[in-house]
């Protein structure tokens, strides 16, 4: 049994997310855990809100709240709906929670002790009309090296080059479009990144099997131009974790917090400390998954993330770690992910554009949507939503492929045999050919499952929904019980253990079907068909079984039209 630590990109507080975000990393994130736990693996799996800095301080001012009860109520709405996506967190923490303060300030004590940490006096720029400092991602303007005309502050979202406000050309405030802006002098904490550097490109260049974009995009913010830069890790707000030495206070820095994109990568290992409190469990209990003196050392560590996350994950995180001198964890993989657009334009938060995560469930179950993103992930490419193909999707593949495949067998069983399995005949020629080739296709979603190839893994899962249908018409038992009803019956058992086998390897997808499916079998043997042949004997004749409701219901055209329109527009 391995012991695996996965960890999804944590989402921004400020507003409910779209379906671009959930399948840049929670999703996937969750199809890996259940696999992983499906196999007999010891799985933490853990993901928390990003609760501070500005952006959590304006949406509270704008929903009319104090900005602590705004995350409050916002962290139990993006848990619920995480909950309705089936997202099988082992804890679903917070950024703004006392152990991430307490993790924050003994890291920053630690990388001054290590003499990583300088003190800047630096010009940031002030807005006028606005009345304060103006943090990196709420002044956007030109970026100087591609002019994309909605760069930010802190980074371009169309080069990924790591930007800094005044390098920005013709700035305005996001907050309100002001650009009535000056510069002013303030004092920061830096990072000394630059001192890391070739601790970090060593790192870096030992994780040979990480995805082509993962190290592209570390190499270049690596390399590029004057290369790794020192980063400032304080701020000029009054919501954030105090600046702190530890528990000393930090003389100068009074009034200050620690930048967000300081805090918010800590949370992993704080939430999994909140993991362990919520169960009333000591400190051991979360330090086995991060320290390597702890009993870390034996835990494969795999995050998962948008492509926009990976500089600071692959860079600014590591710095911290390493340039602490403990021994604390790093991650092992890092799967990143390309955009998913959407419907011929972007998925965007701030702009309200798209399908969001209440949204869908208020339109179909979570395994619907489940199915399309993953088996359409954006893995080497960015992908687009679009109404036509999820409609086609999900007809063909669910209803008609899978949902068809049960429906028929358990019908025609129990007209046939009554409500159990029939025990008459052998397995013949076409049953051990299945057999067979079920195996083979398994050995080859498992493989595409431990390498997180998720678009091959969902495409492997539909091919084996295609043999249990092939077989069913090549077999043709509703024709074979005319004349040979032991045989028909055979076909039947093999079919009806065929369903449990799909409910297994399905349930990293689609759990609530699979759930459905387990149900009408009357089974709660959830055991991986690791042997074939032993799994489609796994229920014996005479287990009693039952006709499930239909699994999946067809999208009409009338209801695509319908929704296509109804999101066409902009969220308010």
């Amino acid at each position: 049994m391995a012991r695996i630590l996965i960890t999804s990109a944590i989402p921004y507080i400020n507003g409910i997310k779209h379906l671009g975000n959930l399948v840049g990393s929670q999703l996937p994130a969750d199809l890996f855990a259940r696999y992983n736990r499906a196999l007999g693996h010891e799985v933490m799996f853990i993901c928390a809100t990003d609760e501070h800095g500005t952006p959590a301080e304006l949406a509270a001012a704008k929903a009319g709240k104090p900005v602590e009860a705004y995350c409050a109520e916002m962290h139990e709405v993006q848990k619920e709906l995480a909950a309705g996506f089936r997202l099988s967190f082992d804890h679903f923490g917070r950024s703004s929670s006392q152990r991430n303060h307490r993790l924050t300030q003994h890291f920053a004590g630690k990388l001054a002790e290590n003499g990583l940490i300088r003190e800047v006096s630096e010009k940031q720029v002030y807005s006028i009309d606005d009345g304060r400092f103006l943090p990196d991602r709420y002044i956007e303007g030109t970026c100087p090296n591609c002019g994309y005309d909605s760069a930010r502050g802190d980074q371009c979202d169309n080069c990924t080059k790591q930007l800094d406000p005044t390098d920005l050309i013709n700035p305005h405030s996001t907050i309100s479009g002001s650009t009535n802006l000056e510069v002013r002098e303030t004092k920061h904490l830096y990072l000394m990144q630059r001192s890391l550097r070739d601790k970090l490109e060593a790192w870096i260049d030992s994780k040979t099997d990480w995805p082509i974009l993962t190290t592209s995009i570390a190499k270049k913010w690596l390399n590029d131009g004057d290369g790794l830069q020192d980063r400032g890790i304080t701020r000029d707000l009054h919501w954030g974790i105090p600046v702190k030495k530890g528990d000393a206070p930090w003389p100068g820095m009074e009034g200050k917090v620690f930048y967000v994109w300081f805090d918010a990568p800590i949370e992993y290992i704080a939430c999994t400390a909140e993991w362990a409190d919520a169960n009333g469990l000591g400190d051991d209990a979360w330090q086995r998954w991060w320290r390597t003196d702890k009993g870390a050392a034996d835990v494969t560590y795999y995050q998962f993330m948008g492509k926009d996350n990976v500089p600071f994950h692959t860079l600014s995180f590591p710095a911290t770690i390493l340039g602490s001198g403990e021994p604390w964890k790093l991650v092992d993989y890092l799967k990143s992910f390309n955009y998913l657009n959407y419907d011929g334009g972007q998925f965007s938060t701030s702009r309200g554009r798209g399908v969001f995560m209440d949204q869908a469930l208020q339109v179909l179950p979570a395994d619907y949507w489940r199915w399309w993103l993953l088996s359409h992930a954006p893995e080497s490419s960015d992908a687009e939503f679009t109404w036509e193909n999820f409609q086609t999707s999900v007809n063909k593949d669910l209803a008609d492929v899978l949902g068809n495949l049960v429906s028929r067998v358990t019908k025609f069983a129990k007209s046939k045999f009554g409500d159990t399995i029939p025990a008459g005949g052998s397995f013949g020629a076409q049953e051990t050919a299945l057999i067979a080739d079920l195996g083979a296709r398994l050995r080859d979603y498992e493989g595409f499952m431990a390498a997180m190839e998720v678009r091959k893994a969902a495409a492997e899962l539909r091919a084996i929904w295609v043999i249990g249908n092939e077989y069913l018409q090549s077999a043709a038992p509703w024709s074979v019980v005319k004349t040979d009803p032991e045989q028909a019956q055979a076909m039947i058992r093999l079919a009806l253990n065929l369903i449990r086998v799909y409910a297994v390897v399905s349930a990293p997808f689609i759990p609530d079907a699979s759930a459905a499916m387990m149900a009408a079998l009357n089974c709660d043997d959830w055991s991986w068909p690791h042997d074939t042949s032993a799994a489609l004997r796994t229920l014996p004749a005479g287990h009693g079984f039952a006709v499930p409701e239909n699994l999946f219901r067809k999208i009409t055209d009338e209801e695509r039209a319908d929704w296509q329109s109804r999101f066409a527009g902009i969220r308010a």
